[in-house]
């Protein structure tokens, strides 16, 4: 009797998924961030609302559930319904990193939660001090094979992206180089231009402003590509084959919600993100628009799960 009725149930559920997918939206949609307000997920969620409420004919709210690296906010929308109504931004911190950080994750990247798009690449690059005479990546790696143990650098924390770049460099460049994790990008800065550490993994958005001291050089970018607001500077992949570390953002929903919702709004985010002056302004902190399918932004994480397992592994990254 009971696998009856489960199998009239699961009718039911298919039959009315079409016909949600129909009348989707009728009320107001909310975008959750798992950080506080002025985070590049904000931007990026605030940004997208408001066109996203033009486009869709509903309001759409951010609610800002920041905690525990952005699990507060991931686990409320792993378990909210799967209507199409609470969305979220999620990044390769939260979703690729956070289960090898945490003993307890409360919710599974993969299997929680429905990309809808990977919407860009916080763009991070390799900055160094012009007290140090080297010039491009090649020279870095030159330099700290002929002084080991001597070169530094800083990040905006441990399993930050920008920690696991200089792991990732130090592996494939087999370079001893030491860590110094910093609460946030603006220290790191702050003491690069001070001139105490000599090298950084840096936030784009960071960077840039501290280019007019001439105090700093940015040498390349960690992504796989050249970034186009700035293509004259190289990848480290061009000297360093293989290396890779991006930093993305993207917008998921609860898992189960019907792919008809899906396509909808991934057709509709796509549309605003490549919108020149959409793009522009994103362009201006670091931050380079991708604007995926929902598949592609599932391989991602997938990756991204596989590469910082890794590189956590052989940094001795615990869980705590």
């Amino acid at each position: 009797m009971r696998g009856i009725v489960g199998m009239i149930v699961a009718l039911l559920t298919a039959m009315a998924a079409p016909a949600l997918a129909q009348t989707y939206p009728t009320r107001p949609i909310t975008i959750v961030v798992g950080y506080p307000p002025g985070a590049s997920s904000d931007l990026l969620a605030r940004t997208v609302g408001d066109p996203l409420s033009a486009t869709l004919g509903q309001p759409v709210v951010v609610d800002n559930r920041s905690g525990a690296g952005g699990n507060v906010g991931a686990a409320y929308v792993a378990r909210a319904p799967a209507d199409g109504y609470t969305l979220m931004v999620g990044t390769d911190a939260m979703l690729t990193s956070n289960i090898y950080l945490y003993k307890n994750t409360p919710f599974d990247p993969v299997k929680d939660f429905a990309p809808i798009t990977n919407a860009g690449a916080n763009i991070i690059c390799l900055a160094v001090s012009t007290r140090l005479p080297v010039n491009s990546v090649a020279e870095l790696i030159a330099y700290a094979r002929a002084n080991p143990g001597k070169l530094s650098f800083g990040s905006s924390g441990t399993a930050s992206p920008h920690h696991l770049a200089g792991e990732l460099l130090r592996q494939k460049a087999g370079i001893d180089i030491l860590h110094v994790p910093y609460k946030g990008g603006g220290a790191a800065v702050n003491d690069l231009l001070g001139g105490h550490i000599p090298m950084a993994f840096l936030s784009m958005s960071a960077a840039i402003p501290a280019l007019a001291t001439g105090k700093i050089r940015i040498l390349a970018v960690v992504e796989r590509t050249r970034y186009a607001a700035m293509p004259d500077l190289p990848t480290i992949g061009e000297t360093v084959p293989g290396f890779e570390m991006s930093s993305w953002l993207g917008f998921f929903a609860p898992a189960g919600t019907p792919s008809e919702i899906i396509t909808r709004l991934n057709a509709a985010i796509v549309k605003i993100l490549i919108d020149p002056a959409i793009k522009e302004k994103f362009a201006a902190v670091g931050f380079a628009v991708i604007g995926s399918t929902p598949d592609a932004l599932a391989e991602t994480v997938k990756t991204g799960l596989a590469l910082r397992g890794e590189l956590m592994r052989a940094a001795d990254i615990r869980p705590e």
